[in-house]
């Protein structure tokens, strides 16, 4: 047994549970199963970038723990095929191998499409399930497969038998009695676990604060043949491509209203594809008709169905409410429908969708009251029924935001959970479970992972930070040309792309030549190395970093800008003849500087990366500037202390950033 078995006050073996992504937020959906040498996966999803995620594409969970304990890992579990519980399964796939993955028919026939496309599918086996099924995960976990319902198809609730006692892991899940598929959830094994003794629930929270049951995904049926049916023109349909049943009956609609389909979006066309070789979607060959022949076909007899029901701007609907898409433009006669509600986060973007639609003449369908759209997410008496079949002596609220847990919690108390019995907990946290309690554990390394559009490369804080300057105060960008003996020897080249400044070119020249010729004069020493050869040694880097703190705290406190600020220094042969900068004539208004304190709050970069302190008092810019140029700037300078002293302000480390100052600072 090792040690991270065993509970955190004593040596009692005791099962922990750690999710790593869906908690206080919505999608990422990864948890981790821990007993003993044993370590077993359940889902693994991604979530969708917020508005501040520049060039980010999907967002995963930080896998560190599973990277470090990648040995121990025995098998995952996939409840379903939604994108927020198995989108990242691929990607993980790269950095540490998974024995098997045991879960239903459609997840996995969507998950073999994602492997092969990532190049990773000889780093796992797959195993299909079906109802009840039972498997055998490590030496400590048996997990039995119950047929719930959601808005997908195929899937399922788990029952996971440990040595401490069985744990019901819902799932995403709503009871829908009367389903699309005619697959009813299996409550009869959930009262059966619960009549046996369930130690835990780890129960789907989303739509804790919604009172009643969720309807039937069959409730939207009439509504939407209502719409299709009154069009006088085209009907263009939008939902989310793994909405199987939504699929299907939309599918059915357009067989009984006369129409024929075309297909957008290249997530459509896989779903679909893949739910109909397996028997989950039923429609003939000659309900479609391929999209570049669908102008053919009579407006009256066109149905066009196609993802971007989350505004997201490179789907099919995006593009055609902005005019880009080669095949299909809006149309005066069109009805346009969204069969979706906005994920938390993107409700901007759907809203401009539809007015970009609107102001084309089309007639846009959309919104709760029109009953085109159904969760699949069980309100608050689905969530009280799974408690009451269940019968759990402890409660641990999952899948979904803090209010949405905290929620969820008291609705677990009334149904007879005590309060000491239900833990809220946050991705990263450790819950430790024996047959007779339940606490928190020492948590383990949490975040998240950003990835780009290629779904290859990994947006660090320090990429995205980048971005976010690019965007809000555009980048001033910088070229030196200094020698390798440290003169300057020309004019440094400033040019600005999105900056919004009250300052002159003349300005911004002056101050960069100030602040070049500083880094030359009192920093260039510990930048530049002799190494015996007949070129010095220099860390041009240093030399870059240097100029671009110091303009960045300069632009901060005269202008309240903070831009990305990018210096380039081209290197000149020794000898060069200097530059003789006329930036010390002007008179310097800036703060005293007192070792750097007003700008670099006691020392600049060094060559090896530490914080030196400074040799000398600040000097002139230029070694060769004249004696009198320099005095006048002395006098300048201690004329500005004697008259307003100046507090030093700390450094921040490269790559961190500050608040920004008023200009009184």
């Amino acid at each position: 047994m090792t040690n991270s078995s065993r509970s955190a006050k004593g040596q009692e073996p005791c099962l922990r549970v750690i999710p790593l992504g869906g908690l206080h937020e919505i999608g990422k959906n990864t948890c981790v199963f821990e007993y003993g040498d044993d370590l077993m996966l359940v889902d693994a999803g991604l979530a969708f970038p917020s508005d501040g995620m520049h060039g980010v594409n999907v967002v995963l969970p930080d896998t560190s723990f599973l990277r470090e304990n990648q040995k121990r890992i025995r098998g995952m579990i996939v409840t379903h095929g939604h994108e927020d519980h198995i989108g990242g399964i691929s990607h993980h796939l790269k950095h540490f191998n998974i024995p098997v993955i045991y879960g239903p028919r459609l997840a996995l026939s969507m998950l073999t499409g994602k492997m092969d496309e990532a190049g990773v599918s000889d780093r796992t086996t797959l195993q299909t399930v079906s109802p009840r099924d039972v498997v055998k995960v490590g030496q400590h976990f048996s997990v039995e497969f119950i047929r719930n319902t959601h808005s997908m198809a195929d899937s399922y609730s788990l029952a996971i038998t440990t040595p401490v006692g069985t744990i019901i892991f819902t799932g995403d899940f709503k009871f829908d009695h009367t389903p699309v598929d005619g697959e009813n959830f299996d409550l009869a094994r959930l009262a059966h676990h619960g009549d046996q003794g369930v130690l835990c629930l780890f129960s789907d929270s989303t739509n804790a604060e919604v009172p009643g049951f969720c309807p039937p995904e069959r409730s939207v049926f009439p509504n939407l043949d209502r719409h299709i049916s009154s069009a006088e023109g085209r009907v263009i349909i939008t939902t989310f491509a793994s909405s199987i049943h939504r699929v299907s009956m939309i599918l059915e609609l357009a067989i009984k209203n006369g129409r024929k389909v075309g297909l957008l979006g290249r997530s459509m066309l896989n779903v679909i594809a893949k739910a109909r070789e397996l028997g989950y979607m039923r429609a003939p060959d000659e309900l479609f008709v391929p999209i570049k022949q669908i102008n053919d076909v009579p407006d009256r007899e066109t149905l066009l169905l196609m993802t971007g029901s989350q505004g997201e701007p490179l789907a099919a609907l995006s593009r055609i409410s902005r005019g880009e898409h080669p095949q299909v433009k809006v149309k005066t006669t069109d009805t346009i429908i969204f069969s979706a509600s906005p994920i938390p986060g993107n409700t901007i973007s759907v809203v401009n969708t539809i007015d970009k639609l609107m102001m084309l003449g089309a007639k846009v369908v959309y919104g709760k009251g029109e009953g085109i759209h159904v969760s699949g997410h069980g309100f608050q008496e689905d969530q009280k029924l799974m408690l009451a079949l269940t019968k759990p002596k402890f409660f641990v609220p999952v899948h979904g935001e803090h209010r949405m847990l905290v929620q969820h919690a008291r609705t677990g108390h009334s149904m007879g959970v005590p309060e000491n019995n239900t833990l809220i907990i946050d991705n990263g946290d450790v819950v430790e479970l024996t047959p007779d309690s339940i606490r928190k554990g020492n948590p383990v390394k949490s975040g998240i992972e950003l990835l780009d559009q290629s779904r290859n490369g990994i947006v660090d804080a320090r990429v995205l930070k980048e971005r976010q300057q690019l965007a809000e105060d555009g980048v001033v960008t910088i070229l030196a040309a200094i020698s390798t003996d440290g003169a300057m020897v020309a004019p440094p080249r400033v040019n600005l792309r999105g900056v919004v400044t009250t300052a002159d070119a003349r300005k911004m020249s002056m101050w960069t030549e100030r602040e070049v010729g500083w880094v030359l004069e009192n920093r260039w020493k510990q930048l530049c190395r002799n190494t015996g050869g007949k070129a010095p040694e220099v860390d041009w880097m240093g030399v870059q970093r240097e100029v671009e703190v110091g303009l960045g705290r300069r632009m901060r406190r005269e202008l309240q800008v903070e831009p990305l600020i990018l210096c380039l220094v081209q290197p000149a042969p020794a000898g060069t003849p200097a530059y003789k900068s006329k930036a010390m004539e002007e008179k310097d208004d800036r703060p005293a500087p007192r070792n750097r304190g007003g700008r670099h709050g006691g020392g600049g970069y060094s060559g090896q990366g530490r914080r030196e302190p400074t040799p000398a008092p600040v000097r002139s810019n230029i070694a060769r500037t004249n004696t009198a140029s320099v005095n006048t700037a002395r006098t300048a300078v201690a004329e500005k202390v004697e008259s307003k002293p100046v507090s030093a302000e700390p450094e921040m480390p490269a790559g961190r950033t500050r608040r920004r100052r008023s200009a009184a600072v």
